[in-house]
């Protein structure tokens, strides 16, 4: 109960910010992303957006496999066996959202949940990770990740295997 109260005040306070200036929304012009205010994403995540972000298959897999730690994009790649340009698009659009943060590590961006997530965005992960164990695509993603042992060290030289080393995919490139 608690939990919803917070989610109305900072709705409500979303809406005050909103009366403040946001012509886009206020003209009815939902065109793109772009007509969306930039200090829409800034700050505590919203109830609304965690579960547009929760509704793809992808990014629910993607913010599992951070709840075990940071990863690389080439072992989101290994792991969900998708391509690179997926697995970045889907990591974008999370991190504009302030689901996700990215660090750079050389020539590697390494992924981790937010810092500071807002009490929605916690409860809501947490509950991802408690339903996960019950369906087998999760169970399978966990699976991979453990067997990559080792090189999910992140920072470390084996971090990614270097492209002469990659058969059917390029990694990290």
């Amino acid at each position: 109960m608690e939990q919803c109260a917070a989610a109305d005040a900072s709705r409500d306070a979303g809406e005050a910010q909103w009366e403040g200036g946001a012509t886009s929304y206020q003209n009815d012009t939902w065109g793109s992303l772009t007509d969306i205010p930039s200090w829409e994403y800034v700050g505590p995540v919203e109830l609304i957006t965690i579960y547009d972000c929760f509704c793809d298959r992808t990014r629910l897999r993607i913010l599992h496999l951070l709840g075990s730690g940071p990863l690389c994009v080439c072992h989101f790649q290994e792991i969900l066996d998708e391509p690179q340009v997926k697995i970045s698009k889907h990591l974008a659009y999370l991190k504009a959202r302030g689901l996700v943060e990215a660090r750079r590590e050389g020539q590697w961006m390494i992924y981790s949940p937010a810092a500071k997530p807002s009490r929605e965005l916690s409860a809501n992960l947490a509950c991802l990770q408690d339903c996960a164990s019950e369906q087998a695509i999760f169970r399978k993603d966990a699976e991979r990740r453990r067997k990559l042992g080792e090189k999910i060290k992140v920072g470390s030289e084996s971090c990614c295997p270097s492209k002469t080393r990659i058969s059917k995919k390029i990694c990290c490139s």
